[in-house]
């Protein structure tokens, strides 16, 4: 089991790093390779099973943009074949066409998925997020200054029950192709989580008990009431 994080000195905005983290706890028998700006990509030359990228800032975006984009094929190739590859934040933007800004330029994406990716620098959307997937529910938070824009209709991760999805006009959020996983959602996903963690283990073929799986599921519970609670604010 090789699981890869893509520059995580850049990829860590919201605490998004715990995903690995935590993935190191439940895996230790796993191969964990943290690649940096300066290095090529371990998946270039070797067999993964996961790659995992975190929230970013704009910048950001550019620089990852400019890495992968001589191994954009390579990437398809992965996704194609069922690898997993968990996008967390804003990173899964530099999967798309092209991020588009207010002042008319735009920063042209991997394009290995059909759609757009709007930035309102000046409007940052927070909000709590509750969705539905695969039978389980998945809480988490946003904080964007963007929000994506094409037809996820057949390829979307979940419903958003409280919370947009993809842009304040759909409930469809994310988006997914095999086992590509790319979602607005920010922080430690997997660690608030236990269902969509032991889901995304599921695909990895790792069938076991989580760490601390009593506990972590009655914290995911307590904060499930919560969310579904009619007088908790959603937005800020």
């Amino acid at each position: 089991m090789t699981i890869e994080y893509l520059y995580p000195e850049i990829c860590n905005l919201y605490g998004d790093s715990f995903n690995f983290r935590y993935l190191k706890r439940l895996i230790p028998e796993g191969t964990f390779i943290e690649t940096n700006l300066k290095s090529t990509p371990f998946f270039v030359d070797h067999p993964v099973d996961m790659l995992y990228l975190g929230a970013t800032t704009e910048d950001g975006q550019k620089m990852i943009i400019e890495r992968l984009l001589p191994y954009k094929e390579k990437l398809n190739a992965l996704i194609e074949t069922e690898k997993v590859v968990l996008c967390t934040g804003n990173s899964f933007e530099v999967f798309g066409r092209e991020i588009q800004n207010e002042d008319g330029t735009a920063l042209k994406g991997l394009a290995l998925f059909d759609f757009v990716s709007k930035r309102e620098m000046l409007n940052r959307y927070n909000s709590i997020f509750l969705g539905k997937m695969e039978g389980f529910d998945v809480v988490g938070f946003k904080s964007q200054f963007s929000h994506s824009y094409g037809d996820n209709e057949n390829t979307y991760v979940m419903n958003a029950v409280k919370g947009c999805g993809l842009n304040p006009k759909t409930q469809k959020e994310g988006f997914r192709r095999k086992n590509f996983i790319g979602t607005y959602i920010i922080g430690p996903l997997l660690l608030l989580n236990p269902p969509f963690t032991k889901y995304l283990l599921g695909i990895l073929n790792v069938h076991k008990e989580l760490a601390f799986e009593e506990e972590a599921m009655k914290a995911y519970q307590v904060r499930l009431e919560e969310y579904h609670r009619p007088d908790i604010k959603l937005e800020s």
